[in-house]
Parts: structure tokens; C-alpha cells; sequence
């Protein structure tokens, strides 16, 4: 077997095999991301590129991930970084890996700062991003299709079956990757500059996403009580030429690293904070329970203790219109509201993830 050829096509085969059999849901794109990370292709090259012999050292490389993931080790652990919106965030072990569901959280939050803050509008000329459909992105399908198609016709009936999953699969991931590129446009001359204060930032996605995409018209202040997070982030921040002005990591616990004359002056308090009840804790896959941070995850009885913090805090951190959103778990967001309406907030409203489940709770606090 040492003098066998292992090419990409046969390593992404065996890899999707072996992992299916290890009980991986979706082990083909497990497989994809793998051998990105080991070969530096992306994933749409793989299949322009399945012939091509792999060295020893990726097979090596490829070898030890595999290992890892069969043993539940959550993939971007292993690759070392994931997608978030329109950017590439490293991650690592002891900080929580960013979701899908958070990008809607940022979405809600850009939409409040161009309509209320910024006054972005169809005539202020900065370009929507767009998530996932645009013109490359079609492109990149077309491109991919057609790769497929002749890999169909090169292998015969039984790859011609496959042709629309790999297409489909490979297009969803360049979806991400082709998004339409945030507006650069930055604060006009006299336009005021948001400002965000993240409580608990992770791996940063949520500060340096919102600061990517309104570039030069938002500062952020972003803090997390996990010092491996701040690290994170600010490697992260590092990672996209961001300066610490633009974005501002500090540890500590909820808002206690916020200054005396920063406090009030907030437009928009966000967070993603542990809100898993204990109930559903003892439920999750072990993945997430032998893998990722509990104190990122668990938010008390009922998911809303931190919750309750943020809401006390809220009103001394956001100027009067201030908008509080949050990330929190679907089973919490009812009782979350009440409890936004019951210390004076104003138009609660809940919003769903990208699966329709209540997701996101907004607040705005009243006029002084």
C-alpha cells in the first residue's frame, strides 16, 4: 500500500466512507473541509483537481485530522478556522465556534445601525452585502456543474448519479466565499460613527464582522471573562488589519472592562451569551459537550441567567433608543420578552434563525 497512489478523488472517497461509518451526518463536506485545510485548495479546486497525486506529508496530515474527527472532534477545531458572514475567523480549542444562527444576530444589528444610526439608505450608495445570492456565485455554480459533469462522463454511470450532490454541495460553500463584497465606504465628513458594545466576543465574528461591513463608520468595544477568547480575537482582528481603535478586546466579566465615560453612549449592546438551559445541556451531542466551553454555553435553569445581567446592564451602557440584542435559545425567547417588557423596554421583538426557530430577541430602551 506505500507504493499506492492516493490521489484527491480517492482520499475524499475513503475519507466520506470511513466517516459516514463513524456516524459523521454529513461526511462527504466533512471530508471536503479536511482536505482543504491539508492541501490549501478550496473546495471548488478539489473537484477541478481529483486526479491530482497528494505528497506524503498531506496524506500525513490528512491521516491525523481524520483520526480527530472520528473521534467526535468538532471539524473546526481541527481545520482551524471557519466561515462568519463575508470573513474567515481562526478557531481553537476552549472558545465557543461561531454558528449560522449569529449571522442573522449581526444581520439584525447592521439593519438597526444604517436605519437608526448611520441613516444608510437606497440613496447613501453602499452596497448591501448580500448572503448567499448574487452574480459570482452563479458563476461559480455554472463552473462547478460542469466540472462535475465531466468527471460523470470520464467515470461513468455510477459518478453521473452524483453529479447535482456535488454540484449542490460545492455551490452552497462558494456561496459564502463569492458573497458580494461589503460596502467600503466609510463615515462621510460630519456622519456620526456608531458605536457597539459586545458582551462575551469568543472568537471576535460578531465585533469584526459588524466592523468589516460598515468599515470606518463603527467602533467597537468587545468584551468576554474567558482570557483564551480575547486572545482569539484579537488574533482574529490581527488576521483582518484591524486596529484596536476599531475594534477593542478587553477582558473581563460582562461590562466591567467598560471605561466610566464610555458607559450611556452606546448605540447597541450585542451579545451571544450562554444560553443553553441545563435540561437541554444533558442532551446535546458530545461534540459540543466533550469539545466546546461550557461556560459558553450554559446559561442556568431556564438559559436566561446572563440574559438577566444583560438586561440590568442595558440601560447604563445604551443611550436612550439603544438597541439590546441578543442570541438565545428557542425555548427561552417568550419568557425573554416579558422580562425585556417588564423592566421598560421598548418594541420587543423576536426573530427567527435561518431554520424559522425563535432565535433573537431586540430591545430598544426608552427616551430618558
Amino acid at each position: 500500500m506505500a507504493n499506492e497512489v492516493w490521489t484527491i478523488g480517492r482520499c475524499l472517497d475513503w475519507t466520506r466512507d470511513y466517516l459516514g461509518k463513524k456516524g459523521d451526518e454529513h461526511a462527504r463536506y466533512t471530508a471536503e473541509l479536511l482536505l482543504t485545510s491539508v492541501t490549501g485548495m478550496k473546495r471548488i479546486d478539489l473537484y477541478m483537481g481529483l486526479d491530482k497525486p497528494m505528497s506524503p506529508v498531506e496524506l500525513d496530515r490528512m491521516h491525523q485530522a481524520v483520526v480527530r474527527r472520528a473521534k467526535g472532534e468538532p471539524v473546526q477545531y481541527i481545520t482551524g478556522t471557519t466561515g462568519f458572514r463575508t470573513l474567515e475567523i481562526k478557531c481553537a480549542p476552549g472558545v465557543l465556534i461561531p454558528r449560522p444562527e449569529t449571522e442573522v444576530l449581526v444581520g439584525e444589528v447592521l439593519d438597526y445601525l444604517d436605519r437608526s444610526v448611520l441613516g444608510a439608505g437606497p440613496a447613501s450608495g453602499r452596497a448591501r452585502v448580500e448572503l448567499p445570492w448574487n452574480a459570482q456565485v452563479e458563476e461559480a455554480r455554472r463552473a462547478e456543474e460542469a466540472a462535475a459533469a465531466k468527471r460523470a462522463e470520464e467515470e461513468g454511470a455510477e459518478a453521473a448519479g452524483e453529479t447535482d450532490l456535488v454540484a449542490e454541495d460545492a455551490f452552497n460553500d462558494v456561496a459564502a466565499e463569492l458573497d458580494a463584497v461589503p460596502g467600503q465606504s466609510g463615515a462621510q465628513d460630519g456622519q456620526r460613527v456608531a458605536r457597539v458594545l459586545e458582551v462575551g466576543c469568543g472568537t471576535g465574528c460578531i465585533s469584526l464582522s459588524i466592523a468589516a461591513e460598515r468599515e470606518g463608520s463603527v467602533r467597537c468595544v468587545s468584551t468576554d471573562v474567558n482570557p483564551k477568547a480575547v486572545e482569539l480575537a484579537i488574533a482574529n482582528r490581527d488576521a483582518l488589519h484591524m486596529d484596536e481603535e476599531t475594534v477593542a478586546f478587553r477582558l473581563g466579566d460582562l461590562v466591567s472592562p467598560v471605561r466610566s465615560d464610555e458607559a450611556g453612549a452606546f448605540d447597541v449592546l450585542v451579545s451571544n451569551p450562554p444560553y443553553i438551559p441545563r435540561k437541554v445541556m444533558e442532551v446535546l451531542p458530545l461534540e459540543v459537550t466533550d469539545y466546546e466551553p461550557h461556560l459558553a454555553l450554559e446559561g442556568g435553569e431556564d438559559g436566561l441567567d446572563i440574559f438577566r445581567r444583560l438586561v440590568a446592564a442595558a440601560p447604563r451602557m445604551l443611550r436612550p433608543g439603544g438597541l439590546l440584542a441578543c442570541e438565545l435559545h428557542e425555548e427561552s425567547l417568550q419568557d425573554a420578552a416579558a422580562i425585556c417588557t417588564a423592566a421598560g423596554f421598548k418594541d420587543v421583538r423576536i426573530i427567527e434563525d435561518l431554520a424559522r426557530r425563535p432565535r433573537i430577541i431586540l430591545a430598544t430602551v426608552g427616551e430618558a
